[in-house]
């Protein structure tokens, strides 16, 4: 893949299908192992490239609806080539999921994968309207993510960002400062602990369920790396470089993970923990 090749990439979140077998795939899996019974609607939120639906329609043939809410027009694009053997079981819809739409669906099944900390600080909105698109007896499994952070609120994916600026000249020091001046929040910053972000979800739901695991990182070089960052961060964190630095910018994150994987034997591990919710009672319909 050449610069110009990752530059493009990041612009359209291209590259997904291969780069999420590093890390969220694993969320997929792990939440539809969960689903029990027989659905027959299910809302997936940040639906991205719609492997989630597509395996959920492949293990639940009580489906008669699967419904996609993305915002990247070029995610909904390949998830409509992918899903379109699924027909009129099938609807996608762009969302912004800061505030999202109301729809005419009630789900047996709502499921979020490592998307929450971007909606960041205004989670409770896409809280509100999963309570209220769940039908009775229906459940929400969310997935959140939770790496240690530093006085700075860096941590996981920021703490390779900050290696990779370093490399390209920025004084390490520098960083936090940089980002407050592109207006760039720390992932980690965004990712509220584990007992906070349980205190929100109870205003909305009831906490049936917890699971836990560490979500470990490999690749097997740099390049491979630099693909994940670029199809699952975007130019997120190379909105602080000129535009001319940002091509360079992804090879120095890629060959700050594969330092990571050569001194540690991975490039990341960080908690992720799996929630089942159901609706409190009293909610809007």
């Amino acid at each position: 893949m050449t610069q110009s090749d990752t530059e493009a990439q990041a612009r359209t979140l291209g590259g997904y299908d291969d780069a999420s077998r590093l890390r969220q795939v694993h969320d997929r899996d792990w939440v539809l192992d969960r689903v029990t019974g027989d659905p027959a609607v299910l809302i997936d939120l940040g639906s991205g490239i719609g492997q989630l639906l597509e395996a959920a329609l492949d293990r639940h043939p009580s489906l008669r609806l699967a419904v996609g809410l993305e915002r990247s027009e070029h995610r909904i694009a390949e998830a409509t080539e992918r899903l379109r053997p699924h027909g009129s079981r099938v609807a996608l819809h762009r969302a912004d999921l800061t505030a999202p739409a109301p729809l005419p669906h009630r789900a047996d099944v709502v499921t979020m994968t490592s998307v929450l900390h971007w909606l960041y600080p205004v989670e409770h909105r896409v809280l509100a309207w999963t309570r209220d698109h769940l039908a009775p007896g229906g459940a929400f499994f969310l997935t959140t993510y939770h790496p240690a952070r530093d006085a700075h609120g860096f941590g996981g994916e920021d703490d390779i960002v900050r290696d990779a600026l370093a490399e390209l000249g920025v004084a390490r020091e520098a960083v936090p400062a940089l980002f407050q001046e592109y207006g760039v929040l720390p992932i980690a910053t965004r990712t509220r602990p584990q007992a906070e972000l349980g205190y929100l979800l109870q205003e909305f739901f009831v906490i049936e369920d917890q699971w836990e695991r560490d979500a470990v990182v490999t690749v097997r070089d740099a390049a491979q790396y630099e693909h994940f960052h670029a199809a699952t961060f975007g130019d997120y964190y190379a909105a602080v470089l000129d535009p001319g630095q940002r091509a360079e910018f992804f090879r120095a994150v890629g060959r700050a993970a594969w330092a990571r994987q050569q001194e540690h034997g991975r490039v990341s591990s960080m908690p992720v923990r799996l929630w089942k919710l159901t609706p409190r009672t009293g909610r809007t319909a």
